[in-house]
């Protein structure tokens, strides 16, 4: 059999061994045709037998040319961060809950392979965000999301305020249990509960959603793909506050902290089965009324 795909990476659910099961069945089903099968060393250190060759995270961005997800919607949050920059495409198996991202079930994931191998399935390429961090005292760090980035209040149940600027104009001060920045892929996510529009994911855009604003006119905002959007957290603000990139990684932040976010320069690359529909995973996962 002819396929473009001669070396797969497995990536599992961290620290959920229920995973197993269907990375067995995977993986012997990879092997009986003639693929190479490379297992994420976090994924392996959970399960109890595995003759499979391991390798980190970045290895597999670099050799494969798929890489398997088996998890939920985290799982996949975590593999495209970590493997964007290798350009490398991710597939999804649904092990989750809702699977907007993971759209694979395992009980008909043998047959959506046999086509994907055979070249029969959709790609699609979806942003990422930049989040610089630059703490007041002049030190960075820089996370990426899938999803969102969130500047949020913890630890207290009183707003926080920042100041916001796109391009570097002005835009406001604002009071608020937060701000949600999200890509047009975490549209349906936490800034869809926060009252966000949804994006269609070819979309070139970023979306900013308060977060229970004080003042009840503030609404979200659509912004092109290639502005800069910069949160600074007030020297007026008097409650802790912090920032989170798909609700993953956190970062404590003080007085005069700044978040630049802008869209990454690579996008990460989704495999689909042929039939992917995105219209039908709204539906689906929204519970919208159906044509009758």
């Amino acid at each position: 059999m002819s396929t473009k795909f001669s070396k797969i990476g497995l990536i599992g659910k961290f620290g959920d061994p229920g995973v197993e099961d269907t990375l067995d069945t995977l993986s012997d089903y990879l092997q009986k045709k003639g693929l190479t099968v490379i297992l994420d060393e976090q994924t392996a250190e959970m399960l109890k037998d595995n003759s499979l060759p391991t390798s980190p995270r970045d290895e597999i961005g670099k050799q494969c040319d798929l890489a398997i997800v088996i998890g939920g919607d985290g799982t996949f949050l975590n593999a495209a961060r970590t493997l964007v920059d290798y350009e490398v495409p991710l597939l999804g198996i649904n092990l989750g809950r809702l699977g907007f991202l993971v759209d694979i079930s395992p009980d008909n994931m043998i047959d959506t392979l046999d086509a994907v191998l055979q070249g029969n399935y959709q790609e699609e390429q979806r942003a990422l965000l930049n989040c610089d961090i630059i703490c007041e005292g002049g030190m960075k760090t820089t996370e990426i999301a899938f999803n969102d980035v969130v500047i949020h209040k913890w630890n207290v149940a009183r707003m926080i305020e920042v100041e916001v600027y796109i391009d570097g104009q002005y835009v406001n001060t604002q009071r608020s249990d937060g701000l949600i920045v999200s890509t047009p892929t975490g549209s349906t996510a936490y800034a869809l509960s926060g009252g966000g529009p949804i994006l269609h994911p070819s979309l070139d855009s970023m979306v900013i959603v308060p977060i229970c604003p004080h003042t009840m006119s503030y609404r979200p905002l659509v912004v092109g793909g290639n502005s800069k959007i910069e949160v600074v957290i007030s020297h007026n603000n008097q409650d802790d506050a912090q920032v989170t990139c798909d609700g993953q990684l956190n970062q404590n932040l003080v007085n005069g902290d700044k978040m630049i976010i802008t869209c990454k320069d690579k996008r990460i690359r989704l495999i689909h089965p042929k039939s992917y529909d995105y219209y039908e995973i709204l539906r689906a996962k929204l519970r919208w009324a159906e044509k009758l």
